[in-house]
């Protein structure tokens, strides 16, 4: 009787694992199953007849900071990978003072410096905005404490 060496392999009955399964003790959470169709907390009406609501996870400040140092961690290994292919050194001049730097690193203190400059110009512009704003509050209050008009 020869039998093929591929076809699983069963074993007999005598050796079968039992088909029920133990209760779960009470260190066992319960494990959630997924809503089928027709069944509460998938939109459908519960036994009442009222539409469980959908629950939806809103973005957080923190998972907002997680994106934002993942992108700032990308843009860091950019450009550390422009300073390091662009390492020739050039000569640099700016207002009498003279020197060597590479060529990478003169082109990102450039853009830092731009940077800094559209700072300043946004930080001026704030400065003069809030003080508008507390002349407008003042004025406001102080039409609130004299009064109604009279016509």
């Amino acid at each position: 009787m020869a039998t093929d060496p591929r076809a699983p392999r069963t074993p007999p009955a005598s050796q079968a694992p039992p088909t029920s399964q133990a209760p779960p003790t009470p260190q066992d959470p319960p494990v959630p199953q997924a809503p089928e169709a027709g069944q509460p907390g998938n939109g459908q009406p519960a036994a009442g007849g009222a539409p469980l609501p959908d629950h939806r996870i809103r973005p957080t400040r923190i998972s907002g900071m997680w994106i934002a140092i993942g992108f700032g961690a990308v843009v860091l290994l950019l450009l550390l990978i422009f300073i390091l292919q662009n390492s020739q050194q050039v000569a640099i001049s700016y207002l009498g003072a003279h020197g060597h730097l590479p060529l990478g690193v003169a082109l990102l203190l450039a853009a830092v410096l731009g940077v800094l400059l559209v700072v300043a110009a946004g930080t001026a512009r704030i400065v003069q905005l809030r003080a508008i704003a507390r002349r407008h509050r003042q004025a406001d209050a102080q039409r609130v404490a004299q009064g109604p008009a009279k016509p």
